[in-house]
């Protein structure tokens, strides 16, 4: 997500994969250079943290709770995490992918391009 809360990019993964699998080969596709990556705990692991300093970023990501090497985090500018939820809520509103009507990845995925357009454009 950008500072407005508009998508930049998407991976699709299976229902069975943790998201935190899927961030670094996101991440690729992103210049993080002067970048700072608001995410929540469960993206704390430390090779991520440590790709992203590597490219140049800064991370807003809070510790677990039961992290042993505990980081600081601006939990001000973590509020703004809301935006992404925001926009998976507005993605949500369309019907076809809150249900998930399409059987093939490739086709459900265009489709949220499609609705991600619509977004924009609102």
């Amino acid at each position: 997500m950008d500072g407005l809360g508009n998508p930049l990019c998407f991976i699709l993964t299976g229902g069975q994969v943790h998201d935190s699998r899927a961030a670094e080969p996101l991440l690729r596709q992103l210049a993080l250079a002067g970048v700072n990556l608001i995410a929540d705990k469960a993206y704390g692991t430390k090779e991520l943290r440590q790709y992203i300093e590597a490219e140049g970023g800064q991370y807003t990501i809070p510790p677990k709770s039961n992290a042993q090497d505990k980081w600081d985090c601006d939990y001000y500018v973590y509020c703004e995490r809301h935006l992404i939820e925001n926009y998976f809520n507005q993605l949500k509103n369309y019907r076809r992918i809150a249900t998930r009507y399409d059987k093939l990845a490739h086709v459900f995925l265009q489709t949220i391009y499609i609705a991600s357009i619509l977004i924009w454009l609102k």
